[in-house]
């Protein structure tokens, strides 16, 4: 029997509290793309906020789903979206408003469907933007609950090495990752290990461009190095092996949770670890991604600390743990529960 299916999209405007600061960019607010799924009774939502590096904007992803709606709404399966539409935020949103939208058909949540761990709280990375060392070292302090933190840095070698020393100094409890986001050539990378190694630092991200990944081959890290813009979805795992030692996974980057669980899965069989991050979005975009995390090693879910405002109900940090409560996304809604009972 086909589904056929109601499909409403819409663009929200999401202020920032602050400004925010990686290697070449400063955000202000996140535009985010919502689907709406209905089959008439049962509704399910996903948020995406893109791939900004990409042009993976919100124009970008409301064209990309107005070339799908005619056939989600004739009755298309999550498991051709696949195929329909490529990796980028607008897969994102339609296939985890697809994933919510099954849950409630089924009445049982989506970590059940997918065949996921049933979630728990996990350790989560909060995000220090890339100011001047001391004031990163005062947002380190006032993030009094973390446990992990996470330093953006923009490829200025001497900055970049003040950076973490302040924080480290601040912070010396927590665990410590560095992010440079596209911002270091192959020659930089030793001294800037030699700083990390220094300061206890656990991970490195993303030291060098896209396309620049062939640079790593044979060089010996003395810490684990994330592919994050080097791997976008699926097919780019492959060329990681050997060169990184983690992938960071996105749902908006890999376009939803289906292929991110693959890439997880994958990931494993290369002998690669596994990471989840965000493009910063609401506690709407977390929710599937903190089910990814239960399969990950690294959890970097803090997105919703940097907005003004979140969506309600909404997810909970508490004692440096990200919680994510039923009601927030992906749950069997309560009219599947009676029906399932009654039937």
């Amino acid at each position: 029997m086909v589904m056929r299916l109601s499909l409403d999209v819409a663009v929200e405007r999401l202020p920032f509290a602050r400004p925010f600061r990686i290697a070449g960019h400063v955000f202000t607010e996140s535009p985010v793309v919502v689907v709406t799924l209905s089959d008439g009774l049962h509704t399910g939502r996903g948020e995406a906020s893109g791939v900004y590096y990409l042009g993976d904007d919100a124009d970008a992803m409301m064209a990309a789903l107005e070339t799908v709606r005619q056939d989600v709404q004739n009755g298309m399966t999550r498991a051709q979206l696949q195929q329909a539409l490529p990796p980028g935020g607008a897969r994102n949103a339609l296939d985890c408003a697809w994933w919510e939208l099954e849950a409630k058909q089924a009445g049982a949540p989506v970590w059940k469907l997918a065949g996921l761990p049933e979630p728990k709280p996990l350790l989560t990375t909060f995000t220090l933007g890339a100011e001047g060392p001391t004031a990163m070292a005062e947002t380190a302090r006032s993030y009094a609950h973390a446990r992990a933190l996470k330093l953006k840095l923009t490829g200025d070698l001497a900055l970049d090495s003040a950076r973490v020393r302040a924080v480290s100094a601040a912070r010396a409890d927590c665990w410590i990752g560095v992010d440079a986001n596209q911002g270091y050539d192959v020659a930089e990378l030793e001294p800037l290990l030699a700083v990390l190694v220094e300061c206890g630092v656990a991970l490195l991200e993303q030291p060098l461009a896209r396309g620049a990944e062939a640079d790593l081959d044979g060089f010996n890290s003395p810490i684990p190095i994330a592919a994050d813009e080097s791997a976008l979805a699926l097919d780019d795992l492959n060329e990681l092996v050997g060169r990184f030692d983690t992938v960071n996974i996105k749902l908006d980057k890999c376009g939803g949770l289906t292929e991110a669980i693959a890439i997880a899965r994958r990931a494993r069989t290369l002998g690669l670890d596994v990471m989840v991050g965000n493009m910063v979005g609401s506690s709407l975009a977390m929710a599937p991604a903190f089910l990814l995390g239960q399969l990950c090693d690294v959890v970097d879910l803090d997105g919703p600390i940097f907005l003004a405002g979140d969506r309600q109900p909404g997810i909970r940090y508490e004692d440096g743990y990200i919680h994510c409560p039923e009601p927030v996304w992906g749950h069997r809604s309560v009219a599947s529960q009676q029906n399932r009972n009654i039937v």
